[in-house]
């Protein structure tokens, strides 16, 4: 199973691609190792990779070669997260659905027409949520993924005679700089 492909959007058996192209469904052929560490079970792979082809704008009209680049990209954009477990591939299949709503929003922010400018304003809104909604999907990732901001709580300190203590955030400034101390109370 390591190098077969793997089919998406939708699932298909190997018995069904003569039928496939026939009736217009595309096939984005995959090493089942590119998203190996995602799931073992192929109808979510099947699925999830369906899901994140079919968020795309695959483009107006019959232009199948086109369309097949764009699924293609998504497709390697959900591989190129690398996705361990499930959860990590939901996360991943949503983060390219997102940029391609994004994309979409600034493309059709840059349409001429009559009342150009609610159409443009409306589009960029929506860019911006969009790309907001992105970088809260990117930090729950990274979350998940032990990449977040860590935190460190100290319970007991014991300062000896002779000895000094801070408590409180303490920074560095740029080059060169001393430590700042802000707020915080000298112990002694």
């Amino acid at each position: 199973m390591e190098n077969e492909p793997h089919a998406g959007t939708p699932a298909l058996l190997d018995s069904e691609a003569n039928d496939a192209t026939a009736s217009g469904i595309m096939r984005v052929e995959m090493r089942a190792s590119d998203l190996a560490e995602c799931s073992k079970s192929s109808p979510f792979l099947d699925v999830l990779l369906s899901q994140t082809v079919l968020a795309q704008t695959l483009g107006r009209g019959d232009d199948r070669q086109f369309q097949t680049k764009v699924a293609t990209a998504a497709a390697a954009a959900l591989c190129g997260i690398q996705p361990v477990g499930e959860l990590e591939g939901l996360l991943a299949a949503q983060l390219v659905a997102t940029h391609a709503a994004t994309m979409e929003c600034y493309r059709r922010a840059t349409v001429v027409g009559r009342d150009n400018y609610k159409f443009r304003d409306y589009n960029l809104n929506q860019a911006n949520k969009c790309s907001r909604t992105f970088v809260i999907l990117l930090e729950a990732l990274n979350k998940h993924r032990g990449k977040g901001q860590q935190k460190v709580t100290v319970e007991h300190v014991h300062v000896h005679q002779g000895g000094q203590a801070i408590v409180g955030h303490v920074e560095r400034k740029g080059e060169g700089g001393g430590e700042t101390n802000r707020g915080s109370t000298p112990c002694s």
